[in-house]
């Protein structure tokens, strides 16, 4: 009888263990390996986006492996349009009830989770306090010669030229632009105590930085936009069967008005969105620690 030589035999045995445990891995479906998988990360610019994303990609890399997580800036109405067409697999700034009409045009290719923010927000036009008004029917009474405003695919944007402006027969200049240049341009007129209006909204750093009033709207030009909203994320219809790591991390995400802001502020002052995030997380671990144990058991299901 020939005798299979012994090193080959234990070489053997380890390549049939070997091919046993990929085999076992192979049976355990995508889930268990999100580190394979694409995501992508859908942004339009505005800070608490751009801070909560970061926060997300940050932990899904460097807590549950993920090799790289994509960030895709583009503009409100299009992420809407992505997220649905599955070109992007979540959008973590939706406002409601602002957003309603872009969310309505993708019902049943998108799932709404529920919602992150714990706290107040607000959206209007706004004043410094220097400038002592707190109403739009007040602006014309002062000095002001423009309304520094946003990118103008957004509803606000829309809004005033064609109700704002008329309902009080505003005289200033609409500035439209991206929301990084409004900011640059609210710290360079505020700086100077210059008049100007702005539009301005919570959460975000501006709150803590600057001292200005939201101005009422007497005639409801602004309609809606002025209520409290609900932020929350959207992702793509079959996202949850096919990575229910990634979507029980982002469904298990939640934020204080505090917490944003100054993970905003963190942000801004190192300058880069990635490293202001794992500086923040480094004084909040309680507060993420729950969303990734979410995703943990997500992976082990």
């Amino acid at each position: 009888m020939w005798i299979m030589p012994k090193f080959r035999a234990l070489k053997l045995a380890a390549v049939a263990v070997a091919l046993s445990v990929a085999a076992l891995a192979s049976g355990c479906g995508q889930s268990a390996s999100p580190e394979s998988t694409r995501l992508v990360l859908g942004y339009i610019g505005w800070d608490e986006n751009v801070a909560v994303s970061n926060l997300t990609k940050l932990l899904l890399e460097e807590e549950l492996g993920y090799e790289e997580v994509e960030m895709e800036l583009t503009d409100p109405k299009a992420v809407f349009e992505r997220v649905g067409d599955g070109e992007m697999d979540a959008f973590q700034d939706v406002w409601l009830p602002n957003h309603s009409e872009q969310l309505e045009a993708v019902e049943g290719d998108v799932e709404l989770l529920r919602s992150w923010f714990r706290g107040q927000t607000k959206f209007s036009l706004a004043a410094p306090s220097y400038m002592g008004i707190d109403s739009i029917a007040e602006i014309n009474e002062t000095e002001a010669t423009r309304i520094v405003g946003i990118e103008p695919e957004t509803r606000i944007m829309e809004r005033i030229p064609s109700e704002v402006v008329e309902a009080y027969d505003l005289e200033q200049d609409l500035v439209e632009g991206p929301t990084e240049g409004m900011l640059t341009e609210v710290e360079r007129l505020y700086t100077a105590r210059e008049p100007f209006i702005f539009v301005a909204w919570s959460p975000h750093w501006m709150n803590q930085r600057y001292e200005f009033e939201y101005l009422e709207d007497p005639k409801g030009a602004l309609g809606a936009l002025t209520q409290p909203s609900e932020l929350h994320t959207i992702v793509r219809e079959d996202l949850s069967s096919e990575d229910p790591v990634a979507y029980e991390f982002m469904n298990e995400v939640t934020l204080t008005e505090q917490q944003v802001n100054t993970l905003e502020d963190v942000i801004n002052t190192t300058g880069d969105p990635v490293e202001g995030s794992r500086a923040w997380l480094e004084e909040n671990r309680e507060v993420v620690q729950p969303w990734v144990d979410a995703a943990k058991r997500a992976r082990e299901a």
